[in-house]
Protein backbone atom coordinates (compact mmCIF):
# COMPACT_ATOMS: atom_id res chain seq x y z
CA UNK A 1 0.00 0.00 0.00
CA UNK A 2 1.19 3.57 -1.02
CA UNK A 3 0.26 5.42 2.34
CA UNK A 4 1.88 8.68 0.04
CA UNK A 5 -1.11 8.47 -2.20
CA UNK A 6 -3.42 7.95 0.41
CA UNK A 7 -5.11 10.50 3.26
CA UNK A 8 -2.53 9.68 5.59
CA UNK A 9 0.12 11.30 4.16
CA UNK A 10 0.41 14.95 3.55
CA UNK A 11 1.86 16.27 0.46
CA UNK A 12 3.93 18.92 1.50
CA UNK A 13 1.43 22.28 0.94
CA UNK A 14 5.03 24.64 -0.02
CA UNK A 15 5.02 24.83 -3.85
CA UNK A 16 8.52 23.63 -4.53
CA UNK A 17 9.37 24.43 -7.76
CA UNK A 18 11.30 22.33 -9.55
CA UNK A 19 11.08 19.44 -6.81
CA UNK A 20 8.76 16.69 -6.20
CA UNK A 21 8.59 15.92 -2.10
CA UNK A 22 5.81 14.12 -0.22
CA UNK A 23 5.76 14.00 3.59
CA UNK A 24 4.25 11.27 6.40
CA UNK A 25 3.84 12.42 9.80
CA UNK A 26 4.60 8.76 11.32
CA UNK A 27 5.80 5.66 9.58
CA UNK A 28 3.84 2.89 10.80
CA UNK A 29 6.17 0.46 12.87
CA UNK A 30 5.59 -1.89 15.61
CA UNK A 31 8.24 -0.32 18.56
CA UNK A 32 7.85 2.93 19.36
CA UNK A 33 9.60 6.11 17.76
CA UNK A 34 12.02 6.02 21.15
CA UNK A 35 12.82 2.28 21.68
CA UNK A 36 13.92 2.67 17.93
CA UNK A 37 16.34 5.71 18.43
CA UNK A 38 17.55 4.08 21.47
CA UNK A 39 18.77 0.84 19.70
CA UNK A 40 19.91 2.38 16.65
CA UNK A 41 22.39 5.16 18.51
CA UNK A 42 23.57 1.68 20.83
CA UNK A 43 23.82 -0.96 18.12
CA UNK A 44 25.42 0.95 15.16
CA UNK A 45 29.06 1.30 14.93
CA UNK A 46 29.19 4.92 14.46
CA UNK A 47 32.49 6.75 12.49
CA UNK A 48 33.67 10.41 12.78
CA UNK A 49 34.75 10.97 9.45
CA UNK A 50 36.79 13.79 7.65
CA UNK A 51 35.48 14.42 4.11
CA UNK A 52 36.46 16.54 1.81
CA UNK A 53 34.83 20.03 0.97
CA UNK A 54 36.06 22.41 -2.12
CA UNK A 55 39.84 21.07 -1.82
CA UNK A 56 39.82 21.13 2.04
CA UNK A 57 39.85 18.44 4.43
CA UNK A 58 36.55 18.66 7.69
CA UNK A 59 35.64 16.99 10.13
CA UNK A 60 32.03 15.89 9.71
CA UNK A 61 29.84 17.64 12.69
CA UNK A 62 28.04 14.80 13.31
CA UNK A 63 28.51 10.59 13.41
CA UNK A 64 27.43 8.78 10.65
CA UNK A 65 26.79 4.74 9.34
CA UNK A 66 26.34 3.18 5.68
CA UNK A 67 24.57 -0.48 4.98
CA UNK A 68 23.79 -1.86 2.31
CA UNK A 69 24.97 -3.64 -0.82
CA UNK A 70 27.66 -1.28 -2.59
CA UNK A 71 30.28 1.29 -0.96
CA UNK A 72 29.10 4.79 -1.66
CA UNK A 73 31.24 7.67 -2.17
CA UNK A 74 30.48 11.38 -1.62
CA UNK A 75 33.27 14.42 -1.03
CA UNK A 76 35.79 12.26 -1.30
CA UNK A 77 35.19 9.65 1.49
CA UNK A 78 34.29 6.23 -0.05
CA UNK A 79 32.04 4.56 2.76
CA UNK A 80 32.47 0.61 2.56
CA UNK A 81 28.99 -1.05 3.13
CA UNK A 82 27.81 -2.76 6.44
CA UNK A 83 25.53 -5.29 6.23
CA UNK A 84 21.67 -4.58 7.65
CA UNK A 85 20.34 -5.41 10.51
CA UNK A 86 17.33 -6.94 11.30
CA UNK A 87 16.05 -3.91 12.65
CA UNK A 88 17.41 -1.95 9.67
CA UNK A 89 16.01 -4.58 7.25
CA UNK A 90 12.39 -4.00 9.17
CA UNK A 91 12.48 -0.31 8.95
CA UNK A 92 13.63 -0.91 5.36
CA UNK A 93 10.60 -2.80 4.74
CA UNK A 94 8.10 0.02 5.79
CA UNK A 95 9.58 2.62 4.02
CA UNK A 96 9.68 0.51 0.88
CA UNK A 97 5.79 -0.01 1.79
CA UNK A 98 4.66 3.47 2.73
CA UNK A 99 6.91 4.87 0.08
CA UNK A 100 6.17 2.32 -3.40
CA UNK A 101 9.48 2.52 -3.89
CA UNK A 102 12.75 -0.09 -3.06
CA UNK A 103 15.75 0.70 -1.57
CA UNK A 104 19.27 -1.05 -1.25
CA UNK A 105 21.18 0.64 0.83
CA UNK A 106 21.17 3.26 4.31
CA UNK A 107 23.16 6.57 5.35
CA UNK A 108 22.30 6.85 9.15
CA UNK A 109 23.58 10.27 10.79
CA UNK A 110 23.43 10.73 13.94
CA UNK A 111 23.23 14.27 14.98
CA UNK A 112 24.30 14.70 19.18
CA UNK A 113 23.06 17.83 19.85
CA UNK A 114 22.49 21.41 18.12
CA UNK A 115 26.03 21.48 17.17
CA UNK A 116 25.99 18.70 14.67
CA UNK A 117 25.22 20.02 11.41
CA UNK A 118 25.06 18.80 7.59
CA UNK A 119 26.06 21.55 5.14
CA UNK A 120 23.83 21.96 2.02
CA UNK A 121 24.52 19.39 -0.61
CA UNK A 122 22.67 17.32 -3.13
CA UNK A 123 22.19 13.79 -2.87
CA UNK A 124 23.38 13.42 -6.90
CA UNK A 125 26.04 10.97 -7.05
CA UNK A 126 26.19 8.73 -10.38
CA UNK A 127 25.27 5.63 -8.71
CA UNK A 128 22.14 7.07 -7.37
CA UNK A 129 20.78 7.82 -10.86
CA UNK A 130 19.54 10.77 -12.94
CA UNK A 131 16.62 11.01 -10.50
CA UNK A 132 17.37 9.05 -7.26
CA UNK A 133 14.69 8.61 -4.81
CA UNK A 134 15.43 9.06 -1.44
CA UNK A 135 13.54 8.46 1.92
CA UNK A 136 14.82 10.23 4.68
CA UNK A 137 13.15 8.67 8.10
CA UNK A 138 14.48 10.93 11.48
CA UNK A 139 13.93 9.59 14.97
CA UNK A 140 14.52 12.10 18.08
CA UNK A 141 14.30 15.80 18.06
CA UNK A 142 13.11 17.88 15.32
CA UNK A 143 15.32 19.64 13.70
CA UNK A 144 14.87 22.41 10.86
CA UNK A 145 15.85 20.84 6.83
CA UNK A 146 16.79 23.58 4.97
CA UNK A 147 16.09 23.74 0.57
CA UNK A 148 17.76 26.15 -0.89
CA UNK A 149 17.23 26.18 -5.04
CA UNK A 150 20.73 26.22 -7.18
CA UNK A 151 19.92 28.90 -9.65
CA UNK A 152 16.98 30.73 -8.74
CA UNK A 153 16.74 31.93 -5.27
CA UNK A 154 13.98 30.83 -3.67
CA UNK A 155 14.23 29.32 0.25
CA UNK A 156 11.86 26.74 1.95
CA UNK A 157 12.41 25.20 5.50
CA UNK A 158 10.42 21.60 6.52
CA UNK A 159 10.83 20.80 10.45
CA UNK A 160 11.82 17.05 10.46
CA UNK A 161 9.78 15.64 13.36
CA UNK A 162 9.70 12.62 15.10
CA UNK A 163 9.16 8.91 13.51
CA UNK A 164 8.35 11.11 10.11
CA UNK A 165 9.28 10.45 6.89
CA UNK A 166 10.15 12.99 3.90
CA UNK A 167 10.23 11.65 0.38
CA UNK A 168 12.50 13.13 -2.30
CA UNK A 169 12.51 12.22 -5.82
CA UNK A 170 12.11 13.33 -9.60
CA UNK A 171 14.20 16.03 -10.39
CA UNK A 172 14.49 17.49 -6.60
CA UNK A 173 18.37 17.06 -6.61
CA UNK A 174 19.22 18.29 -9.88
CA UNK A 175 17.98 21.84 -8.62
CA UNK A 176 17.96 21.89 -5.12
CA UNK A 177 20.00 22.23 -2.46
CA UNK A 178 19.42 20.88 1.63
CA UNK A 179 21.14 20.61 4.76
CA UNK A 180 20.74 21.09 8.47
CA UNK A 181 22.23 24.34 9.99
CA UNK A 182 23.09 24.41 13.80
CA UNK A 183 21.27 26.07 16.20
CA UNK A 184 22.25 27.38 20.04
CA UNK A 185 19.22 26.28 21.36
CA UNK A 186 19.58 23.30 24.00
CA UNK A 187 18.10 20.05 21.89
CA UNK A 188 18.22 16.66 22.11
CA UNK A 189 19.93 14.04 19.78
CA UNK A 190 18.05 12.76 16.53
CA UNK A 191 19.22 10.25 14.13
CA UNK A 192 18.11 10.30 10.40
CA UNK A 193 18.27 7.82 7.96
CA UNK A 194 18.19 8.01 4.43
CA UNK A 195 17.42 5.25 2.35
CA UNK A 196 18.49 4.91 -1.07
CA UNK A 197 18.59 2.97 -4.28
CA UNK A 198 22.38 2.01 -5.71
CA UNK A 199 22.64 1.33 -9.03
Amino acid sequence: MDLFSDAAATLLPLAFEDADLAWLPQLPFPLSNAEVLARLVEQTPWRADTIVVYGKRHLQPRLSAWYGEASYTYSGLTLPPLPMTPLLEQLRRSVEAVTGHRYNSVLLNYYRNGQDSMGMHSDDEPELGREPVIASLSFGATRRFVFRHKTKTLRHAIDLSDGSVLLMRGSTQQHWLHGINKTTRPIGPRLNLTFRFIA
